[in-house]
């Protein structure tokens, strides 16, 4: 964690994977596919060996999201060389209004953040997770819509409740796949 003194913060953008086609039931109870859970946890994997672990994870309450924090979760603890240390246990906010958000309502997500947190990780969904992306670093966004199991990681040295457009550069991209 950070002590509020100017320290660089990270957020890291992850689009929620891959998931079932919508069938009877509503799409907030998607559940992943066999990929998805792989794909989630290979994004756990990455971000372990990258020291990327969360003090805070906001994640849309969708079941697909959710699945996909508990894949990464289980990814950032698993065995090395896959996986890592897993640090403490993060703060976990499960957020309705992460689902079919706006990039703006996104970043209010994240301003009211705690103060402390020197990562915060973030799963959310398109369009909303990319065009959040983009508003933060407007020339080192991808063109392009995240991908499911994408993960854009953002760095700032604002306070969480101070970030605001183009002042968080993108720092790393990853596709998982497991």
């Amino acid at each position: 964690m950070t002590d509020g003194r100017g320290e660089e913060r990270t957020l890291v953008l992850l689009r929620h994977a891959k998931a079932e086609q919508p069938r009877d039931a509503p799409d907030l109870e998607r559940p992943l596919t066999a990929r998805g859970h792989a794909d989630a946890s290979a994004a756990g994997a990455w971000l372990a060996r990258h020291g990327l672990l969360p003090d805070v994870v906001l994640c849309s309450a969708a079941r697909r999201t959710r699945q996909t924090w508990h894949d990464v979760a289980l990814g950032m603890t698993g065995a090395p060389p896959e996986g890592g240390p897993a640090g403490s246990s993060p703060t976990i906010r499960y957020a309705q209004e992460a689902y079919e958000a706006l990039p703006e309502d996104l970043l209010e997500l994240v301003r009211a953040a705690q103060p402390d947190a020197g990562t915060v990780l973030l799963v959310a969904h398109n369009p909303g997770i990319s065009l959040l992306s983009a508003l933060l670093d407007p020339d080192g966004a991808d063109r392009d819509e995240l991908r499911t199991t994408d993960l854009v990681v953002h760095r700032t040295p604002l306070a969480w409740a101070e970030l605001g457009p183009g002042a968080a550069g993108v720092s790393a991209r990853h596709t998982a796949r497991g």
